[in-house]
């Protein structure tokens, strides 16, 4: 008899533990965390964090010259200064030059005026460090910020000193003296849309005139920035 209730207290108690586990109420899942722990990043699964790729800015593409144009002439070196000032926001390269009605007694070999004089003196420091010793830095006149580079009374001798400045890397030019008073000009390269009557009225120039974009050398373009 004990064995046989025994037996009967077993049943009821696995039939109460199947009750209960068949009964129970589903786990309450752990709750998610807002704030994550000062100073410590909340881990975020890969999903949480895919977007879509940042857009690239395309870069503005650089103005290209399509036509060029002589403005002049000015009646001074400053007037030309004031004017190549004004037209260098509108022009993608810019060239001052001068023209002689007279017959030259020689001519003189320089580097062409720079936009600043700390800017002459880096180009005067740079041919001096190429080996050349006959220059001088040009601090007022006409011709300051250049970098004078010889007086020859032989345009020929004159033009082998360009040449020899051109295989160190400058950009030397070449000017008579004595031909008489000069004529300012400015030499520029523009980008499609630029309005030469308009440029001519900004900078007061008694002509504006079409020229072969050929004439003007990379430097150039340094100037009209």
């Amino acid at each position: 008899m004990l064995i046989r209730a025994l037996i009967v207290l077993l049943l009821v108690l696995n039939l109460g533990v199947a009750l209960w586990w068949i009964s129970r109420p589903s786990p309450t899942p752990p709750a998610v965390q807002a704030d994550s722990t000062p100073g410590v990043a909340r881990l975020q699964l890969l999903s949480e964090t895919a977007s879509a790729p940042p857009q690239v800015a395309s870069a503005a593409a650089a103005p290209v010259v399509s036509q060029c144009f002589a403005f002049g002439p000015f009646d001074d070196a400053s007037m030309a200064a004031q004017a190549q000032s004004r037209l260098s926001a509108q022009v993608v390269q810019l060239q001052p030059r001068r023209e002689y009605a007279g017959t030259p007694r020689s001519w003189k070999v320089m580097l062409p005026p720079a936009a600043s004089m700390d800017a002459a003196e880096a180009a005067a420091q740079r041919v001096a460090d190429a080996g050349f010793k006959d220059y001088f830095l040009v601090r007022d006149g006409d011709d300051a910020r250049a970098v004078a580079l010889g007086l020859y009374r032989s345009e020929t001798t004159a033009r082998e000193r360009v040449a020899t400045l051109a295989t160190a890397g400058f950009e030397a030019m070449l000017e008579p003296v004595g031909a008489g008073p000069a004529e300012h000009w400015l030499d520029v390269g523009a980008p499609a849309g630029f309005n030469p009557a308009a440029a001519q009225a900004l900078v007061a120039a008694a002509q504006v005139e079409p020229i072969d974009c050929g004439r003007l050398s990379p430097a150039a373009t340094d100037a009209a920035r």
